[in-house]
């Protein structure tokens, strides 16, 4: 190991052990990391700026703006009162409601927008009935993993995955979808188990606060309002068909948000004040501390790692779904996906060679159906390992964020607590798919 790596992993560790602990804020960490690794010349002051996904913090930015003017109508307030009436104040349906449409819209969008919208509206919420927004933000971060996982365009790392192997939308449904739909009913009961003290009823539960409700008078401004629906739901198509537009996540994003600060003639610098500074900075501080681990080889490492295990299929592909959701956990799952790609197409060469006389297409598609479950196994581990810490994805930083102001902050212990064993569980569920689907 070089002097460099070893400063690289120890500046990460270090950082990772003070976030941890929670005596110093995760983003004071995270730049102060970030800004050492510059100071020890492991990165330079250029390549730091490189490693900082952009689009990550586009969309973020983008999005947030849009949901602060939104947020001045009345409508999340109006939503949060319909679905309180609908379940009747009860705590379970409340949970399994936002949990199914936070999965369902992950799937379709991506977990970072969805949670940027179902968040707010859980808070409000959990305000109006007077009970912890807790259980329900973990469950709604548990679920934008669980739904991301299912599809191509759900989190980065199958879109990475798609790009390297030409697999369509369909056949991520097709092959990830049934376990997805699998982890998410044991993750919800799982919940109904942890939790069943803090979601069960009481006699005539919140019957009195529900009663005076009356949604139709929170609706502030119904021409922004209106104003307001018709940009987000362009943005919202522009998710849809960004690719086919050859246009980024956060382009859509910064338009819709940008669009409608001009339409609404709202004033800009009221809105910056409510951007959660403090969520973007630690993206930007966190990115460069795993790009500090790229740049000196630790990616690689594990990666080579992993697929220095053994030549056998099953062994590999179990090693492979582990290490990734562990290492997934505790990383961004972006670059260390990036590093995976090249040596599983290396490897799936060197484990199917026997491939002469096969034209082009005939080749895909022999390679393909081989190399399918390591392919899958890359993919759930990666996207549902990042259920394991509160830094473990860019959806539960974002809860995270919200949840600050809340009577119960979600910090790095208070999640790790439940987040960690059910990640576990998934992966265990994951194992189990795999050997019985592809495997054996």
């Amino acid at each position: 190991m070089t002097v460099q790596l070893l400063i690289a992993l120890a500046l990460f560790v270090a950082s990772y052990i003070l976030i941890v602990s929670e005596r110093i804020h995760r983003t004071k960490v995270a730049i102060l990391g970030a800004v050492l690794l510059i100071c020890f010349h492991i990165i330079t002051q250029s390549e730091a700026f490189e490693y900082i996904d952009f689009n990550t913090i586009g969309l973020l930015l983008g999005m947030m703006l849009l949901i602060s003017v939104i947020k001045e109508t009345g409508a999340f307030t109006y939503i949060a009162i319909r679905i309180t009436k609908k379940t009747g104040g009860n705590k379970w349906k409340i949970l399994i409601w936002f949990s199914i449409f936070t999965a369902l819209a992950s799937a379709l969008l991506d977990n970072v927008t969805t949670v940027l919208l179902i968040a707010p509206i859980t808070i409000l919420i959990a305000e109006m009935l007077d009970i912890s927004p807790f259980p329900f933000l973990i469950a709604e971060i548990l679920s934008a993993n669980i739904g991301g996982t299912s599809t191509l365009i759900g989190d980065p790392p199958n879109i990475l995955i798609g790009s390297a192997t030409d697999l369509s939308f369909i056949d991520f449904l097709i092959h990830l979808g049934p376990i997805s739909i699998i982890i998410l009913a044991v993750t919800l009961i799982s919940f109904k188990i942890i939790f069943r003290k803090d979601l069960k009823p009481g006699e005539n539960d919140n019957k009195n606060i529900i009663s005076e409700m009356d949604e139709t008078k929170v609706i502030k401004d119904s021409k922004l309002l209106r104003r307001s629906l018709i940009v987000l739901g362009f943005t919202m198509a522009g998710f849809l068909v960004h690719s086919f537009l050859h246009l980024k996540p956060a382009t859509i994003a910064l338009a819709g948000g940008g669009t409608l600060l001009i339409w609404s003639g709202a004033d800009i610098e009221k809105h910056l004040k409510e951007i959660e500074w403090t969520t973007l900075f630690f993206f930007m501080g966190l990115f460069i501390l795993v790009g500090g681990l790229e740049k000196t080889g630790v990616l690689i490492w594990l990666a080579e790692l992993i697929i220095n295990l053994s030549d056998n299929m099953i062994i590999l592909c179990i090693s492979l779904l582990w290490i990734s959701a562990l290492a997934s956990s505790f990383l961004d799952n972006i670059p260390f996906v990036a590093a995976m790609i090249p040596l599983l197409t290396k490897i799936t060469t060197s484990l199917f060679p026997n491939t002469q006389g096969l034209d082009e297409a005939a080749y895909h598609v022999y390679y393909i159906h081989h190399s399918l479950p390591l392919w899958w196994s890359l993919a759930l581990g990666a996207c549902l390992g990042g259920n394991g810490t509160i830094i473990g994805a860019s959806a539960n930083v974002v809860i995270s964020g919200f949840s600050e102001k809340t009577r119960t902050p979600l910090n790095f212990r208070n999640y790790f607590k439940y987040g960690f064993p059910l990640m576990l569980v998934s992966i265990i569920l994951s194992t189990a798919y795999l050997l019985v689907r592809y495997l054996i």
